[in-house]
């Protein structure tokens, strides 16, 4: 049952499968991202390994995510997208249970690199099977609920962890992965559909993939390395290391008639403005995110549980607003809709910036709650922009460069933060929220700019 019955969309209750088959691979794979951070000391511990090595088990999974994701994006153009996800489910739920039953450090590191290329197979795609599932009408609706199970899947790892942590040991951090994969994959086998276009034809170059892998990889691992205090030599040698390699990537992409970096896409005025409001958004969501538990327990006093709760609130209300947000794109302009949230967004960072000494748990969880509602009222209209502005038969790329515009701007906001407490060690943490506001705003009047850019048909047929 893997071809669509219908060009448009999926007839019920297929879509209602298929929609749940991504809503539960996205969503452990943009979890499996930060659930991990919480257990670090613990792993340090038990495997014999420094508190700096231990990193390594995040950044392992973010690197091979990142390196992996254009490529497994341009091969869903080319053997379908459906072949892509299913086969990123099966790596990542195998690789998850390796991680649970590793009992070495170097194992460990392994399962997290396979998990992080099964996650990048699932999140290259994903975009563009909503495309394909939902009916051209209702394309803001689908990316509605995408974009709340990426947003509440990505600000939520601290608070699951400590759930987990709290009933058993980190292993089970893993090993919960494994019920939920299973389930996403059987539904993606019964559900998704085939892609709409013949796949033949398209060709992949392999070269190509290599010279993407190594320039994000080294530019990638050079800001992590940054961010975590890495020997400043190594790190320049690999920013000199992605600067060439990336010269000679960039030069032959310009050149190549279907480029694994699609450069083609980025001469849509729509999609390149969305790719960069996306950027911005992350980059502000992510320092924010960082900077926020470090200001609520050094400066407010709160311990490492209230802070938790106090964070939810943001996620929370993603929940309701993003499909709401979803279902009014066709109904408002998209543009509009993505430069008020970011301008909500701002409003609400800028507030956290400006908290007064002790304050009231009412007065943070507002503001909290404002960034949320911003942030989920921009993402599923941006989110509808970016892959409807593209053609069909370019989706995946379309879809891999929005999941890399999520990465890029995330670890950014990570290495902007560890750059604040080297620059403003009076208040570091004050200083990165202003800065994320001031990002988000520069991200609203970007998103404000599409304003005057043709709607793609797809969105316009109800606007």
């Amino acid at each position: 049952m893997s071809s669509a019955t219908h060009t448009d969309g999926l007839p019920m209750p297929r879509r209602l499968g298929a929609i749940l088959a991504v809503a539960f691979g996205v969503g452990l794979s943009v979890l499996d991202a930060t659930v991990v951070g919480v257990a670090l000391p613990t792993l340090s511990r038990e495997m014999g390994v420094s508190s700096a090595d231990s990193i390594w088990i995040v950044n392992a999974y973010q690197l091979a995510t990142v390196v992996a994701l254009l490529p497994l994006s341009a091969l869903g153009d080319s053997l379908g997208y459906r072949r892509i996800y299913v086969a990123g489910l099966a790596l990542f739920t195998l690789a998850s249970a390796l991680c649970a039953l590793a009992g070495t450090y170097p194992l460990l590191v392994a399962g997290r690199v396979l998990q992080g290329f099964g996650a990048a197979a699932v999140t290259s795609v994903n975009t563009t099977l909503i495309r394909i599932i939902y009916p051209r009408a209702q394309l803001g609706r689908g990316m509605g609920i995408n974009a709340t199970v990426v947003a509440v899947s990505s600000v939520a790892g601290p608070t699951v962890a400590g759930a987990l942590l709290a009933v058993g040991d980190w292993p089970w951090l893993f090993a919960v992965n494994l019920p939920v994969g299973v389930a996403a994959f059987a539904l993606a086998r019964r559900f998704l559909p085939d892609n709409p276009e013949p796949c033949a034809g398209r060709g992949f170059r392999w070269r190509d993939a290599a010279l993407n892998a190594l320039t994000f990889g080294c530019l990638m691992a050079s800001v992590e390395g940054f961010s975590h205090g890495a020997d400043r030599r190594w790190v320049a040698v690999g920013l000199a290391v992605a600067v060439a390699v990336g010269w000679r990537f960039v030069r032959g992409q310009l050149r190549a008639e279907r480029p694994l970096l699609p450069f083609d896409l980025m001469r849509i005025p729509l999609f390149l403005v969305s790719i960069l409001t996306s950027v911005c958004s992350y980059f502000a969501q992510m320092l924010a995110m960082v900077a926020l538990p470090f200001y609520f327990q050094h400066e407010c006093g709160y311990d490492a549980c209230r802070t938790g709760l106090l964070l939810t609130a943001w996620p929370a209300v993603i929940v309701v607003a993003a499909p709401v947000a979803g279902s009014l794109v066709g109904r408002i302009h998209a543009g509009l809709l993505g430069g008020a949230g970011l301008a909500a967004m701002a409003a609400g960072l800028l507030a956290l910036a400006l908290l007064p000494d002790n304050p009231a748990t009412g007065s943070i969880v507002w503001r909290l709650m404002l960034c949320g509602v911003g942030f989920a009222l921009f993402q599923s209209p941006n989110n509808s922009l970016l892959i409807a502005s593209a053609p069909r038969h370019r989706s995946g790329s379309a879809s891999g460069m929005l999941a890399t515009a999520r990465l890029v701007g995330q670890t950014a906001g990570a290495g902007a933060m560890a750059l604040l407490f080297h620059l403003a060690p009076e208040a570091p943490t004050r200083a990165a929220l202003l800065l994320s506001c001031l990002c988000a705003a520069a991200g609203s009047l970007t998103g404000f700019s599409r304003l005057s850019l043709p709607l793609p048909e797809a969105l316009r047929r109800r606007a």
